[in-house]
Formats: structure tokens, C-alpha cells, sequence
């Protein structure tokens, strides 16, 4: 039989449960020791004679049952294979996502490129039947994962992320917006998003026209998250990554500012929003995607069809549930026979 446990990292807790076992073991060893120093074999029969040991035991045994087939619910074993037909419904969304060297800077924690990662890794724990895919950029932009619903697939092409994922230096949001629009996979207008992800630097590569281009001719909305400080900035840390040295030029170090007009911008000529992220820690599931793009219009997909198993663990919480009952029940007393005087 095929048997699948969908929590099986709580297995562990049966090494709790051996704990105990020890813990009684090591209970009734010292209750029988503290006897024999309190009185003599023949007293102490005396006085233990209405109370089972053996009961005491069975009733111990039962209580460390009920734990075991408690654990044995919680791991949430499944069996008994189905089949359920899924009509999915969603937006196909493309994150365009900033990996130039000003990505490093230090005004979020650790970094904003480690800071924009995490904001993404938010919107994937929401999202339900969306298509998401992943455009880097710096002066290059790169296809790094193309529409899929296989959203940990997605999150392994997104934590190996970093600076050196474009071949190429330099920030060119315009280049990474008409990639990602070129990307999606189908010609139907609406039901898309881009998410650009970025510090806002751009070198002439005329986002603004990028962005209401994809709107217009594609129906494609342009989302826009801006990081960073955008008053004092933050230094760029050097291309070796040795703490506490800085990218210099012409002898100054190297200072990079939020540039939020350009965002802006883009997002109003794509009929989208703008998220200033700026230096705070935001819940971006929620800010962008619960409250912005899931509430567009969503487009129907194929029908998926999905395995299943049949939840199992009330049958063990059934069988923890009479044990605990039958222990309850139970009596560690021993009826002692009473002999009439003649």
C-alpha cells in the first residue's frame, strides 16, 4: 500500500515519548527502592496489599500508548489514491528583479537584493494557481525561469540568485520589462502583471516607454517596488565582498539613492501601483498581491488533474482517544479477599 505522511518532521517526537518511558522505568525503580529502606519484604507486602503493581504498569503502559498513536496522527499519514479534477483559475506574473551591484547596498538587511528575494518569497507563499516566472537584470537582462505553477522550482532558481547572475554591469530596467513581456507564453490581452523589483537606477534604457508599451499593446499591468533609501543612500559595497571596503570612483565612494520618480512613473503608465518599500520591512504578499494584482480579473486555465490521499489520522486519533478512556477506566486498586471470623 502507498502510504504518504505529509508532517513527517514531527516523527521526532517520539523521542520524547522513549524520554518518558525511561522517566517511568526510572519512577517505579525508585518507588521500590524507597520501600525496601521504609520497611521489611513481609511489611511491605502488608502494606501494598490493595494496590496493584501490574495495574500500575498496564495503566503507564496505556498513557505512553496514547503518545505514540498521538504522534503517529500527527504526521499525517494518508493512503487510499485519488484522483480530483481542478479547474484553475490565476495570473501569469513576471518578476523582474534588479541584480546590479547597488543591490548590495546596506540600507536593508542584509542587502536589498537579500531584502527583494524575501519580498518575492512572500507573494509565492500566497499565490494559488498562478503561472510566476523570473527575469534578473543589471546591464544585461536574463530569462532565468520562464512561466511554471512549480512554484518550488521557482524558489530554487530564486535563491541562487545574486550579483553575478547578469553577465554584464550596469542597471537597464527598460530591457528587463520588454524581456518579461516578450516572455509571456500566450498573445491574450489582461490577466498578466510585471513586478520590477529594483532600487530604481536606471542607465537610459527608456523604462517609461518599456512599461506603457506593455500596457497598451498587451494589456500587461507594471507593478513597481522600489528599495532603499532614497534621502542619504547607502554606500556599494566592493566587487571582492571584503567588509568594510566600499566601490570607489575617481576617488570618492560610491553612493546609491532609491530613485522612486521613474517607478512611479512606469507604474502609472502601466496601470498598475507603486509599493515604496524604501527601508521598511513590508509584507509584500499582502501590500501587492492580495490587495492589487489578485484582485484583477483572473483568466480560466486547463483543468488540472490531481493525485490525492485519503486523510487517515482520525483512525489513530481514535485508537489514542479509547486508550486514554480504557486507562481512565482502570483502577491501580487489587481487591483483597476478606476472610469471616467464626
Amino acid at each position: 500500500m502507498d502510504i504518504k505522511f505529509n508532517n513527517l518532521i514531527y516523527l521526532h517526537l517520539l523521542w520524547v515519548v522513549l524520554a518518558l518511558v525511561g522517566v517511568v522505568v526510572y519512577g517505579f525503580a525508585r518507588k521500590r527502592r524507597a520501600l525496601e529502606r521504609f520497611a521489611t519484604t513481609n511489611l511491605i507486602a502488608q502494606l501494598t496489599s490493595q494496590v496493584s503493581t501490574k495495574r500500575q504498569w498496564i495503566k503507564a503502559v496505556l498513557l505512553l500508548s496514547v503518545l505514540v498513536f498521538l504522534v503517529l496522527g500527527i504526521i499525517d499519514p494518508r493512503w487510499g489514491l485519488y484522483y480530483e479534477d481542478i479547474p484553475r483559475r490565476g495570473i501569469d506574473i513576471m518578476f523582474v528583479l534588479d541584480v546590479s551591484r547597488s543591490m548590495l547596498a546596506g540600507d536593508l538587511a542584509p542587502n536589498r537584493l537579500e531584502r527583494a528575494k524575501q519580498y518575492i518569497g512572500d507573494v509565492c507563499d500566497v499565490i494559488v494557481g498562478d503561472r510566476i516566472g523570473l527575469v534578473t537584470f543589471a546591464g544585461t537582462a536574463v530569462l532565468k525561469c520562464p512561466l511554471t505553477i512549480n512554484y518550488g522550482a521557482f524558489r530554487m532558481t530564486l535563491d541562487e540568485v545574486s550579483v553575478r547572475s547578469a553577465p554584464r554591469g550596469g542597471s537597464l530596467i527598460g530591457d528587463a520589462v520588454r524581456l518579461a513581456a516578450e516572455s509571456f507564453v500566450d498573445k491574450v490581452k489582461k490577466h498578466k502583471a510585471i513586478v520590477v523589483i529594483t532600487d530604481g537606477e536606471d542607465h537610459e534604457s527608456y523604462p517609461v516607454e518599456a512599461a506603457k508599451k506593455a500596457f497598451t499593446e498587451q494589456g500587461i499591468r507594471i507593478y513597481t517596488v522600489g528599495l532603499g533609501d532614497e534621502g542619504e543612500g547607502a554606500r556599494v559595497p566592493a566587487e571582492n565582498g571584503t567588509a568594510g571596503i566600499y566601490m570607489r570612483y575617481d576617488g570618492q565612494e560610491v553612493w546609491s539613492k532609491m530613485n522612486p520618480a521613474t517607478l512611479r512613473e512606469m507604474a502609472l503608465v502601466g496601470g498598475g501601483a507603486y509599493i515604496p518599500a524604501g527601508v521598511k520591512n513590508i509584507d509584500l504578499g499582502q501590500l501587492l498581491y492580495e490587495d492589487r494584482i489578485a484582485k484583477a480579473e483572473q483568466r480560466e486555465f486547463e483543468t488540472s488533474r490531481v493525485e490525492r490521499y485519503k486523510v487517515q489520522f482520525q483512525w489513530f486519533a481514535a485508537v489514542a482517544l479509547f486508550l486514554l478512556v480504557i486507562e481512565m477506566w482502570m483502577t491501580d486498586r487489587q481487591r483483597v479477599a476478606v476472610q469471616s471470623a467464626e
